[in-house]
């Protein structure tokens, strides 16, 4: 069987790399039959920084395949040095600064940092707020704070629940709490009294057998709790527990957490809070 193909990406930013590696990354998700190599080069925001990033990628080219460069570098003098490098360039800020610069009449500002800049007190104290929250209602702990959540995410251990209400606080500022069920409530089939009152605010996490006896495996080797009879049981109670008290599900088995959380926020109606 051919081995797939490799190759190396350089996501380079002046700053912390977030926006361009989640939007090259989104990229590449689209070429199944690629294998990847990820190098992140962050804060180039000198011409020095600038001349040793393109001697870092040239190294590469020399080395084997021409390496894909995904790029958000706003000064211009910084953009031209990267340019010749021996590598695929694609720099975001310069595909739609352009365009967008028409559009506006008006000159970008080109000020480095712009897109993570704490420009909001408020919003950054909100989401603050609502990690705190995730951390202090996570894993059925903080059951009295459920009436000031905004959802509250049910399923058993290991389905996903906690990174996903870490990640709606940090990227939404949403107060999501999250309740594992037990073996007891499963066995029952039934709805814990704590979260009877909040039906309207629960979201399921299902996922398959197999991929949830795999994550526990890698936690707790060769354990009941990663037996795959274990994990069979509680997806299984768990799916009709789901139905039986109609609360609406998602399946976690192949999604990101990234996709949880938005899917969460389309499907509750959930608002960004500022």
């Amino acid at each position: 069987m051919d081995q797939p193909a490799r190759r190396t990406v350089f996501f380079v930013s002046d700053r912390t790399g977030i926006t361009v590696e989640t939007l090259g990354r989104s990229l590449l998700t689209q070429f199944d039959h690629i294998e990847f190599v990820h190098i992140v080069l962050t804060f180039i925001d000198t011409e020095t920084k600038a001349r040793e990033a393109v001697e870092r990628i040239n190294a590469v080219a020399d080395a084997g395949v021409r390496p894909l460069i995904f790029s958000t570098q706003v000064r211009p003098d910084l953009r031209k040095i990267l340019q010749t490098s021996r590598g695929l360039y694609l720099d975001f800020f310069d595909a739609f600064l352009a365009p967008l610069e028409d559009e506006l009449e008006q000159a970008s500002s080109h000020s480095i940092g712009r897109s993570h800049a704490q420009q909001d007190q408020l919003r950054y104290d909100t989401r603050i707020g609502a990690v705190n929250f995730a951390l202090g209602s996570d894993d059925g702990v903080g059951t009295q704070s459920y009436a000031n959540a905004d959802v509250i995410i049910v399923g058993v251990s290991r389905s996903g629940k906690t990174p996903t209400c870490l990640y709606l606080a940090m990227q939404y500022g949403i107060r999501a709490a999250n309740y594992p069920f037990t073996e007891d409530d499963l066995e029952e089939l039934r709805l814990p009294e704590v979260l009877k009152a909040y039906r309207d605010r629960l979201v399921g996490l299902t996922i398959t057998p197999e991929r949830l006896q795999q994550i526990r495996q890698e936690r707790r080797p060769d354990s009941p709790y990663a037996a795959l009879r274990q994990c069979q049981f509680e997806v299984r109670q768990m799916d009709a527990l789901l139905a039986r008290e109609q609360i609406p599900a998602l399946d976690s088995t192949h999604m990101s957490i990234e996709e949880i959380a938005a899917s969460i926020m389309h499907d509750r109606g959930l608002v960004r809070r500022r």
